[in-house]
């Protein structure tokens, strides 16, 4: 059963991968798929599909990308959204256009709500709900969202997940896979994106956003790291009613944060809420390392006495305690524009390729600093400001972890709240408090014991297995088991079109024999006959004739005259 299941999915696979190849064909990234190895698909489609060369034409190459993803579906709408946060990828025109993507899919009926959730629970509707809005609140690609009411009277929502998503998704993985091979493979310059790492890092992203137990648990980890803290209010998730493929959790009646009206009718704080937002996401990034990826106004509501509940956990940053210290140590050094000391923390971070032009990045980083020199601090927007740092560098082929991406788009959204809440918002004068503390720990006699029993721990375990490793090394070399692996990137194309040449030329000789041998036969005027010519001049030339045929198909269908 197991094997069959295997080999339909492959089956799958191969067609998706084929629909694939057809889309970006038609959108004009044929010359990308002759690069990768793929001129039999290319020749087909130029055989079979027309493409309208006079509307292409008007299109950029991001455009016409953007299009091919929302033509081959959610799966790969949602990958174009996370690489529009990776500037270190993608060229800046492609970022633009693919943040312009949007999950545009009509909602899915409410018998298939219902089946999923017998499905999910294992239990009927009716079992666990006294009441289901039959219409969505909200419906996206992977997911939609109802109003409900529990049998024990708990207004809620229900997030269930879209039919047969996951077969989707693993079948759009598994091509997009074959593809990242492929490019790696053949695409000069690849190494440098690393596609299959983009594609590993992308199923991991969008498994976990299918799996909504552990969307309830992220919300169990904000909840816990603000225990006590009464400005901030998570909503509460029923876990008798929660699994993989269905989610409920408690009903929030709030204002949303970008309804000012609304706020000041209730009689809100606007400054209070921009102070307790910013606290909070700060405390979240700079003391708990594990912050909401997207704070947009949709996302915040507001509850009576200015307490502040966040929406939609399906999207998480994370820092660990190093990257928390490089990020204080860079902010700090843009803050305080020392451009020397940020090319520093670039080298020490080791993300850089051999050929970096320091001279040039100083320069680049300085003219980036330089036009903010004027700026108060209370009018510089920390986010703003990161996010055109990570875009500086990336010109330069320097890699950085993709949460400080998502963190620079979150501190954009949190500011622009802000800003929108208080005029007089300044991010820089709430940043500095968290900056002094960060500073403190780092220096803190507690701070630095652990650090020294963690670097003395990893010499110990260094010592410790030398002597093994050593060991192991030279029993290789002994048995003639030490090899150094050597890749040449396209060779393996460059091969088949040699290949391809040697076969060509070895059938024009062999076409140039039979006919030159037909010729003499035919001189000799001897043997047996057929339509009074000799039958082996006659087999000569219909053979010659069979072999030049196929060969000028073949040619015509690579095509390449």
């Amino acid at each position: 059963m197991l094997s069959f299941i295997h080999i339909n999915r492959n089956i799958r696979s191969l067609r998706r991968y084929r629909q694939i190849v057809r889309v970006l064909f038609k959108y004009g990234f044929d010359h990308a798929l002759e690069l990768m190895g793929l001129s039999r698909f290319v020749a087909r489609g130029r055989k079979f599909f027309r493409r309208p060369a006079s509307e292409l034409a008007l299109l950029s190459p991001a455009e016409r990308m953007r299009l091919a993803l929302e033509e081959l579906g959610p799966t790969f709408v949602k990958l174009g959204q996370i690489l529009s946060t990776r500037p270190d990828v993608i060229p800046r025109s492609f970022i633009q256009e693919f943040a312009k993507l949007q999950d545009q899919v009509p909602s899915f009926p409410f018998e298939a709500v219902e089946n999923q959730i017998r499905k999910h629970l294992g239990r009927e509707p009716s079992a666990c709900y006294s009441f289901i809005d039959p219409e969505p609140l909200a419906a996206a690609s992977i997911a939609q969202v109802h109003r409900a009411r529990l049998v024990s009277g708990e207004e809620v929502v229900i997030k269930v997940r879209r039919p047969g998503v996951v077969g989707m998704v693993e079948t759009d993985i598994d091509a997009m896979m074959g593809l990242a091979v492929l490019a790696e493979r053949h695409l000069p310059g690849s190494d440098l994106y690393d596609p299959v790492g983009l594609v590993k890092e992308f199923a991991r992203t969008i498994r976990r956003e299918m799996d909504f137990s552990r969307e309830g648990h992220t919300i169990g980890k904000f909840a816990e790291n603000f225990a006590g803290d009464p400005t901030l209010h998570f909503p509460t998730v029923h876990w008798d009613q929660t699994a993989r493929g269905v989610l409920t959790m408690e009903y929030i009646d709030g204002i949303k944060v970008s309804d000012t009206p609304a706020l000041e009718a209730a009689g809100l704080d606007r400054r209070l809420i921009a102070l307790r937002g910013s606290d909070a996401f700060l405390k979240m990034v700079l003391t708990h390392g594990f912050f909401h990826g997207d704070p947009h106004p949709g996302n915040v509501l507001i509850l009576p006495d200015n307490v502040i509940c966040l929406l939609d956990y399906g999207m998480v940053g994370r820092l660990d305690a190093q990257l928390k210290g490089y990020l204080t140590d860079l902010l700090l050094a843009i803050l305080q524009r020392n451009v020397d000391e940020v090319i520093s923390l670039l080298l020490y971070s080791g993300d850089i390729t051999d050929t970096l032009d320091t001279r040039a990045l100083r320069r680049d980083l300085s003219g980036l600093i330089d036009s903010y020199y004027e700026v108060p601090l209370q009018e510089i927007e920390v986010g703003r400001v990161l996010l055109e740092f990570l875009e500086v560098i990336t010109t330069y082929q320097i890699r950085f972890q993709p949460d400080l991406m998502l963190l620079a788009k979150a501190l954009i959204a949190i500011e622009g709240m802000g800003r929108e809440l208080d005029p007089a918002f300044d991010m820089v004068e709430h940043l500095r408090p968290f900056m002094k503390k960060a500073m403190r720990e780092r220096v803190s006699p507690n701070h630095l014991m652990r650090e020294m029993g963690s670097h003395l721990f990893s010499y110990v375990t260094l010592f410790r297995n030398l002597p093994r490793d050593l060991k192991e090394f030279l029993n290789r070399i002994n048995r003639n088991k030490f090899k150094i692996d050597l890749e040449h990137r396209g060779l393996d194309r460059a091969l088949k079109d040699f290949d391809r040449s040697i076969n060509r030329l070895s059938s024009s000789l062999i076409i140039a024999a039979l006919i030159i041998g037909s010729s003499i036969v035919m001189q000799t005027d001897k043997g047996p006959k057929i339509f009074e010519f000799p039958v082996f001049a006659f087999m000569g030339y219909t053979i010659a004739g069979f072999i030049g045929l196929w060969w000028v198909i073949a040619i015509i269908r690579s095509g390449r005259l």
